[in-house]
């Protein structure tokens, strides 16, 4: 072998298997990790199932009842009477079909617990991705303005709400009360989100390519900064459904057909008829708690170190 050539080791089979491009891997992202991991854990089943089933009732109530919640239906001879042939839960202290009443009274705690949810993180995510974006003064006079919306019980401003404006109570009113008053939890966790999203090399990359501010803010960070939101909206979603369910409870909500309303009439005959209390009671619990349950699975699967540590 002359001095001036060179060993080349051969390629062995063994090289070109680990060397090779494996196209056949499955896709990952944060998404799909995240939903791997919660079809693996049966409680999310279970909290899916409730969640559905109690969307079903709100929308389709006559599904699961045919007897009218109100009106007509409700006779006095039958005042907190126990179960009956067509009434499988009984009677309320009207005389009203207990189950019909909650089947009824679903789709307005949905409605309104929607609806509020909604109108908190759309404030939430304005201000909050506003204010960490731009940075500067507006990011001291937004995040001021939420210290002063986080230190307002928003219980307490929507029962002022609700009461001043009592001729005009109506499902978007008593949101509007709800999400109005409740954004600046979302805005906190928005604002923390941003401030880190936009530190990515793709937003410093999309302003350097002379695309605005504003739409690099809208088309790059935002829509990697909703994972938080997400879960903090279905967290929300169970807060304000017993939100809607306690001033109704104090007298201050819409009122009729409503959990809270059928909670507050049937505290006075706890002793005498306790049913009438335990089941819009049992419905409200699990409503909310099927919500929460969703939120929180939906954290944790979202988290990195928390799916590794399980």
């Amino acid at each position: 072998m002359s001095s001036d050539s060179h060993f080349v080791a051969p390629v062995t089979k063994a090289q070109v298997v680990v060397d090779a491009v494996r196209i056949d891997e499955k896709r990952s992202n944060l998404w799909l990790d995240a939903w791997r991991d919660l079809r693996k854990r049966p409680l999310f089943w279970l909290s899916l199932v409730v969640a559905l089933l109690f969307v079903l009732m709100a929308v389709w109530p006559t599904l699961f009842t045919q007897v009218a919640p109100s009106g007509g239906a409700c006779k006095l001879a039958v005042s907190n009477d126990g179960p009956a042939a067509g009434h499988p839960l009984g009677f309320t202290r009207q005389g009203c079909d207990t189950w019909s009443r909650i089947v009824h009274g679903t789709g307005v705690s949905l409605s309104v617990g929607v609806l509020a949810t909604l109108i908190s993180t759309l404030i939430g995510v304005v201000m909050g991705s506003l204010a960490a974006f731009y940075g500067g003064w507006l990011d001291s006079l937004l995040s001021r303005i939420g210290d002063i919306f986080f230190t307002l019980p928003y219980i307490v401003a929507a029962i002022v709400v609700m009461s001043v404006f009592s001729d005009a109570r109506n499902v978007f009113t008593l949101a509007l009360a709800i999400g109005g008053f409740s954004w600046a939890s979302t805005a906190r966790v928005v604002r923390a989100e941003v401030l880190r999203v936009k530190q990515s090399d793709y937003v410093m990359a999309s302003i350097a390519l002379g695309l605005s501010r504003f739409k690099t803010l809208v088309t790059h960070v935002l829509p990697n900064a909703l994972a938080p939101v997400i879960v903090v909206a279905t967290l929300g979603l169970g807060t304000a459904i017993v939100a809607e369910a306690t001033l109704s409870f104090l007298g201050v909500g819409l009122g009729g057909v409503s959990w809270g309303a059928d909670i507050s009439q049937a505290q006075t005959n706890i002793r005498t008829a306790p049913a009438a209390l335990i089941w819009p009671s049992l419905a409200l619990t699990l409503a909310v708690l099927a919500f929460i349950t969703l939120g929180e699975l939906l954290r944790d699967a979202l988290d990195p170190k928390s799916r590794a540590q399980r």
